[in-house]
C-alpha cells in the first residue's frame, strides 16, 4: 500500500517510519529544503548550525523514547542532572534549583518541593499540593475537564496564591506552550504536573547531541529510505486534488524552477502539515464539512529563537535554565548542554522569547536589543564596568505559526486522526492525542496515523495482525518503554 503524507516534521516522519513497519509504502513530500518542520535547523557560512527552537527532551516523553530506541540512536540523549533551576530577578546572577532526589515518584517530586526554599514559602507549598489533590485523585477526566478555565484562573479556585503563578508557572507555561497563565488551558499544564508526578524520571531533561535535522530527522529518513519508502525535499504540495465522491485523487506539487506541476497518487494520503498551512489547502467541498470547519478553533502561536555567540565564557551550567524574565522564557548554554556545539573558552546562548505576539514583527535589531538588556540582568557579572563580554554573532529565528496556541476551550476543537474523507488522514502534536503540542505529541501523533491507516486498509484490528506483529512499534502506541531511558 503506498501513503502519501505532506510535511516532513517528527508527525510526518514518525507516520511514514511505523508504516514501513507494518509492511506499507510511504511517500513523504516537504516543501522547503531541509528536514524536521519545527525542529527545523540550519547552518550559517560559518557552519553552525542555529535552530527553529530550544529542543529539551524530557524523561515523561516515552513515545520519542521509544523512537529513538527503535532507531538505534537513544545514546544521543545527552541526559542532565535531574533538577529544574529557575533564575531569581530580585536577585540576579542568583540561581534557585528544585533538585529531584532517585526516590520513587510522586515523593521526588514533592521533596523537590519541600526542600526549596527560594521561591515558596511553606503556605504556599501546602496551598499548591492540596489543589493538586483532585488532578492526582480523579485523573485525566478531571484534567480534561479543566480545560475551560486558564491555569490563573484555576489555581485561584484552588486557593493558591498568585504569587506561585508568578514564581514558577510563568516561567514553566512560557517554557511549554509560550503563553503566560493566565491565557494557557489548565489541561496543559495539568497534564504535564500529572506526568511529572506519575513518573520518577518525568522531568529529568535530556538535549540531543547535535542538530535535529542531523542527529535526529535524518537517521529516521534513512531508515525508512532504507526499507524502499521515499522522502522528498523542495516538492511543495499545491492542491489536494479530489475525485467526484470527494476522497483524494492525488496530490499536485508545484513545479520549481519552470519544472512542470507534478501529480502524485497513492492508496492514502496524510496531511502532516501544521494546523495552519492545512487550513489554506483544504478543498472547498471539506470546508462545509463540520469536521474541519472545527479546525477554525486552532491556531498557531508565534514563537522567536535567539542564538547568540559571544567571546567568552558566560556560564558553565549545563542544563536548561527558566530565566523568569518578562521577555524571555527559557534558555541554555548550547557550549555546554550539546556536544556538537561545544566550546571551551566562548558561550553560544540559545534563548526562546514568550510570548512572542508583540514582538514577531519587529525587527531583528529590535528583537536582539531587547534581549542583551535582559541578559544583563542575568549574567551581571559580564555586562559591567570596562570588559564587558562582546556579542561576536547572531540570529533570530522566527515561527509566525508555531505549535497550536492551547488556550481554554482548544481541547474541542483537535481533530482526530482519521477523518470523513475515507483515504485522508491528519497527522501533528495539534491533533487529539494525550500530551500537548511538543516533539512527543507530534511523534504519537504519526503513530496513530500509521495504525488509523492501516487499520483502514485491512478493515479491522484482527487482520493486520500478521504484520503488526513483526512490528511491536504500533501495539504499543501510548505505552512507556520497560525502562526509562532518562535512567542512562
Amino acid at each position: 500500500m503506498r501513503v502519501v503524507i505532506a510535511g516532513a516534521g517528527l508527525a510526518g516522519l514518525s507516520c511514514a517510519k511505523y508504516l514501513i513497519d507494518a509492511g506499507h509504502t510511504p511517500i513523504v513530500l516537504e516543501r522547503r529544503d531541509v528536514l524536521g518542520g519545527l525542529v527545523a535547523a540550519w547552518k550559517d557560512a560559518d557552519g553552525d548550525w542555529y535552530e527553529t527552537g530550544l529542543h529539551a527532551f524530557f524523561g515523561a516523553y516515552p513515545n520519542m523514547l521509544q523512537l529513538l530506541k527503535e532507531l538505534g540512536i537513544e545514546d544521543r540523549l545527552q541526559w542532565k542532572e535531574h533538577t529544574l533551576i529557575f533564575n531569581q530577578p530580585d536577585k540576579p546572577g542568583t540561581l534557585s534549583r528544585f533538585d529531584v532526589p532517585d526516590i520513587p515518584s510522586p515523593f521526588n517530586i514533592i521533596a523537590s518541593i519541600l526542600r526549596n526554599n527560594d521561591m515558596l514559602t511553606w503556605e504556599q507549598k501546602i496551598r499548591f499540593a492540596i489543589g493538586l489533590l483532585p488532578a492526582i485523585v480523579r485523573g485525566q477526566k478531571y484534567v480534561e475537564e479543566m480545560d475551560k478555565y486558564n491555569f490563573s484562573d484555576w489555581l485561584k479556585r484552588q486557593g493558591v496564591g498568585e504569587r506561585v503563578a508568578s514564581d514558577v508557572f510563568i516561567a514553566a507555561s512560557k517554557a511549554l506552550t509560550f503563553i503566560n497563565p493566565d491565557e494557557v488551558s489548565s489541561t496543559i499544564l495539568l497534564t504535564a504536573l500529572n506526568r511529572f508526578l506519575q513518573e520518577r524520571y518525568g522531568s529529568k531533561i535530556a538535549f540531543l547531541d547535535g542538530s535535529p535535522t542531523e542527529r535526529l530527522c535524518q537517521p529516521i529518513v534513512d531508515y525508512i529510505t532504507e526499507r524502499g519508502g521515499q522522502v522528498r525535499l523542495n516538492a511543495p504540495l499545491k492542491e489536494i486534488l479530489l475525485n467526484p465522491d470527494g476522497t483524494v485523487k492525488g496530490f499536485l506539487l508545484r513545479g520549481l524552477n519552470g519544472e512542470p506541476d507534478e501529480e502524485v497518487t497513492a492508496d492514502f494520503y496524510v496531511s502532516a502539515m501544521s494546523v495552519d498551512p492545512l487550513k489554506v489547502m483544504l478543498p472547498e467541498p471539506w470546508k462545509q464539512m463540520a469536521f474541519f470547519q472545527k479546525l477554525e478553533g486552532l491556531e498557531g502561536v508565534p514563537v522567536i529563537n535567539l542564538h547568540l555567540w559571544f567571546d567568552r565564557k558566560l556560564t558553565n551550567i549545563d542544563h536548561l535554565l527558566f530565566s523568569r524574565s518578562p521577555l524571555l522564557s527559557v534558555y541554555a548554554d548550547m557550549s555546554n548542554t550539546c556536544r556538537e556545539y561545544a566550546n571551551s573558552s566562548r558561550s553560544m546562548l540559545e534563548l526562546v522569547l514568550a510570548p512572542a505576539k508583540d514582538w514577531i514583527s519587529k525587527s531583528d535589531e529590535e528583537i536582539l536589543s531587547a534581549t542583551m538588556a535582559e541578559l544583563e540582568k542575568l549574567f551581571p557579572d559580564h555586562f559591567q564596568g570596562d570588559k564587558r563580554a562582546k556579542l561576536l554573532k547572531s540570529h533570530v529565528v522566527k515561527t509566525p505559526r508555531s505549535v497550536y496556541k492551547a488556550t481554554p476551550g482548544r481541547q474541542q476543537y483537535r481533530p482526530t486522526q482519521t477523518t470523513p474523507i475515507a483515504n485522508f488522514f491528519l497527522s501533528g502534536s495539534y491533533t487529539m492525542q494525550r500530551y500537548l503540542g511538543s516533539m512527543e505529541g507530534a511523534v504519537l501523533s504519526g503513530k496513530l496515523t500509521a495504525q488509523a491507516i492501516s487499520d483502514s486498509w485491512c478493515g479491522d484490528k484482527e487482520a493486520i495482525a500478521p504484520s503488526v506483529a513483526n512490528s511491536s512499534n504500533l501495539q504499543t502506541l501510548t505505552r512507556p518503554p520497560a525502562t526509562n531511558a532518562a535512567t542512562a
